[in-house]
């Protein structure tokens, strides 16, 4: 028992160094790099049915499982190390370049750092493989421990001590990483001064918001706002040396720094997005005001050629989404409705990291999967030919989002004999709400209050007095 916990702690110590390290050097998380290999693998029905039963919680669960399965590996090394050190150490380190080999994976993560980070995750583990052998041999009075008058209790005590040790070495390790760059991008970020758009989507009406108690707001705070993604971690991109590439069927592909796309002619728009995974009455959508540059004017700068037809976002973090050039050619129609975006800010204030900092696309009309790409890294012109990250796993290449809505109040329970607001919000970007009607059990459709419109990308709220 001793020599799996020595094996399984040797590995806790590893990875505890590999996030520090790889915190320090500027590369991803080891351990994430890994669950993304698991995730890019995995068939289509088993991500569908991950997202389908965990919901926002399969992301925290496959890490989850991939430390799990670590502490196993370790484990099974802890015990061969009983009686083969040297092969049991070799298999450490041969665990830290899985790390490194999947990291490397990610265009975005410097080789050096990522070996680097690797390299003092083996080192810090195969020491403490060593150590806590030599300990567990000790107290069990094998040759190779102690020559102390009592062995077994010296040994003993020396391999709680080490245990400990190595148990706190690797917590405090795993936490410092994940906290080391977030506290400096995040004062990078509060920083910024988003110009003031040439085109504001303009006040908002005074009966654009019902005085419902329950409802939900017209602009869903930042905080607040749903997030579903690939990404296992918010991405960490700072702006100094980011750039958006808009290249592939183009006559001029260029790139653009995040300083030149701040001096673009910028426009607000209302306009909520929603998951495809979403369900009747669910929380997956949310409806914000963006401000960013048009992705048409991107694109006739780089003149799209005739063969394009489709406008593939890429991420930082490898995750890719599809949608026709006609959409991102389309002109608004008026105040508050710009079309595709290039969007940096929200409500407000910069992109939040955990919605797309530095910039993002927000598309009108379209679900997620196919348009809603964060962190940003290029824009490609390609044909239909190519697919996007859900498409090889199962899901429709088109994603128009349904109209749908959703009541907010009464969310269950009983409610008082009376008059009772029946209200919430409804929703069809792209083509507006005009109407909303509410039934009680068997009784007629009647017609709901409807709010004032913000546009026809936002949804509307609503509201219904059932007697």
């Amino acid at each position: 028992r001793r020599a799996a916990l020595a094996g399984v702690l040797a590995t806790a110590v590893a990875l505890g160094l590999a996030e520090l390290a790889a915190a320090a050097a500027g590369a991803r998380s080891l351990v994430v790099a890994v669950a993304d290999v698991v995730i890019d693998a995995a068939p289509g029905w088993l991500e569908r049915f991950a997202i389908a039963t965990l919901g926002t919680a399969d992301k925290p669960a496959l890490v989850v499982g991939v430390l799990a399965v670590s502490g196993l590996v370790g484990a099974g090394l802890g015990r061969l190390a009983t009686t083969r050190l040297a092969l049991a150490c070799a298999g450490l380190v041969a665990f830290g370049a899985l790390g490194v080999t999947a990291a490397l994976r990610d265009p975005g993560t410097p080789p050096g750092a990522a070996v680097l980070a690797g390299a003092v995750g083996a080192v810090g583990g195969v020491a403490a493989l060593v150590a806590l052998t030599r300990a567990a041999r000790a107290a069990a009075g094998e040759p190779g421990g102690s020559v102390e008058t009592d062995p077994t209790a010296w040994g003993r005590r020396r391999f709680l001590a080490l245990a400990t040790t190595s148990a706190a070495v690797a917590v405090l390790a795993a936490a410092g990483g994940r906290v080391l760059a977030a506290p400096r991008l995040e004062r990078v970020r509060q920083a910024i001064r988003l110009p003031r758009p040439a085109r504001t989507a303009g006040p908002v009406p005074a009966g654009a918001s019902l005085a419902v108690a329950g409802i939900t707001p017209l602009h869903v705070p930042n905080e607040d706002f749903y997030r579903i993604d690939t990404a296992l971690v918010v991405p960490e991109v700072d702006t100094d040396g980011w750039a958006l590439e808009v290249t592939g069927l183009v006559e001029r592909p260029f790139r653009i720094t995040y300083d030149e796309l701040l001096a673009l002619p910028h426009v607000e728009a209302d306009v909520t997005l929603a998951c495809v995974s979403n369900e009747v009455g669910g929380g997956l959508v949310g409806n914000a005001r963006w401000q960013g540059v048009p992705l048409r004017d991107l694109l006739a700068r780089a003149r799209v050629r005739p063969e394009a037809t489709q406008v593939m976002g890429r991420s930082v973090d490898g995750f890719s989404a599809g949608f026709p050039v006609e959409l991102a050619l389309r002109e608004g129609t008026g105040p508050g409705d710009a079309g595709a975006l290039v969007a940096v800010g929200m409500n407000g204030e910069p992109l939040p990291r955990a919605h797309g900092f530095p910039a993002r696309l927000v598309v009108p009309g379209l679900y997620g999967y196919v348009s809603a790409t964060k962190w940003l890294r290029a824009v490609e012109l390609t044909t239909f030919e190519e697919e996007g990250y859900w498409i090889p796993r199962g899901w429709a290449r088109e994603g128009p989002v349904k109209t749908q809505s959703r009541i907010d109040v009464p969310r269950g329970g009983t409610v008082p004999a009376g008059r009772v607001p029946v209200a919430g919000v409804a929703w069809a970007p792209g083509r507006g709400i005009s109407r909303v009607e509410v039934r009680v059990d068997d009784g007629p459709w009647v017609p709901a209050r409807l709010a004032d419109s913000l546009g026809v990308d936002a949804w509307r709220q609503w509201v219904h007095a059932w007697d």
